[in-house]
């Protein structure tokens, strides 16, 4: 996916356990939409977590789906995991590879890398599509690595049940329970189910929490936060989220990295780089995607 900076999401101050709630904006991105959170105007990052887009729900008809062009990144790594649907992932190191519902795509850009997400190849039928695309900022000393591609099936992905809810381990390791997907820098990234009339206790273990309402309401101390809305929560505090009706949550968090500078799909510690990478995608000096001959043009505001 890539980012505008005149879409960044609205935010809204409070006190307690949530320090800050940021309401996704959504956008429009050519035959399907999605809400963007991260990064917002009163928080750039929430741990490494610099970008979250809620994609969808979409429907496409038969014969249309995702049409992502060939598009470069640096600095940061990528993950796509899906609730519903399929997204063919194709890259400049000549990986080609679907993601479907449970899995998870693992691109880090590093010094630079260039890849397009399209709907799969048989679109006879009616399809929807349905997810969670995040980019966590690199380490500084990670910022410059080769780039890289990995693939984790779901079933790789450990899944527990605890105190009412059911809990996936994207990235990280939480309630004794550690994903084998690599991460560079300390992070957690859980996909939560709350059943009705449940509640869970956060880790406590993270420099910083957010949690992220895909769909349901919850509550946390006296506050209600509905879908589309993610709370930054004070990770020192000892805190509980409960649910009447049920609800699927996103949990993130982790170490900051430090100030990351973000300019469309660019993410970098340092100004100069970045202009070093918009010249590199005019001048047409990344790497080319086999078989791909579109582009998405470096944008001029």
């Amino acid at each position: 996916m890539t980012w505008h900076p005149a879409h960044e999401p609205r935010c809204t101050g409070t006190r307690g356990a949530v320090e800050l709630v940021i309401t996704a904006r959504k956008r429009d991105l050519g035959g399907f939409s999605v809400r963007r959170v991260l990064p917002a105007p009163e928080r750039r990052m929430v741990g490494p977590f610099i970008f979250f887009d809620h994609m969808g729900p979409s429907e496409f008809p038969p014969g249309q789906g995702i049409q992502v062009r060939p598009h470069p990144h640096i600095g940061l790594s990528t993950v796509t995991y899906l609730f519903e649907g399929e997204i063919m992932h194709r890259d400049s190191l000549g990986y080609v590879q679907p993601i479907r519902a449970g899995a998870v795509n693992l691109m880090t850009a590093g010094r630079g890398i260039v890849h397009s997400e399209r709907a799969g190849d048989d679109l006879q039928t009616h399809s929807r599509l349905h997810g969670i695309q995040s980019w966590m900022a690199l380490p500084a000393r990670e910022e410059e690595r080769e780039p890289a591609f990995e693939h984790y099936p779901a079933d790789l992905l450990p899944e527990f049940e605890l105190d009412g809810a059911a809990l996936r381990v994207i990235i990280g390791d939480a309630f004794g329970h550690a994903s084998p997907v690599a991460a560079y820098s300390p992070m957690l990234y859980l996909d939560c189910r709350l059943r009705a009339e449940s509640a869970i206790s956060m880790p406590r273990d993270c420099a910083e929490l957010g949690v992220y309402v895909v769909s349901g309401n919850v509550r946390i101390e006296t506050r209600e936060l509905d879908e589309g809305n993610l709370a930054v929560l004070d990770a020192r505090a000892s805190i509980e989220i409960s649910s009447a009706t049920g609800a699927h949550l996103m949990i993130i968090g982790g170490e900051p990295v430090g100030d990351r500078h973000i300019w469309w799909n660019f993410v970098s510690s340092s100004r100069e780089r970045m202009e070093a990478a918009k010249s590199d995608w005019e001048q047409g000096r990344f790497d080319a995607i086999p078989g791909e001959t579109e582009f998405i043009p470096l944008p001029r505001d």
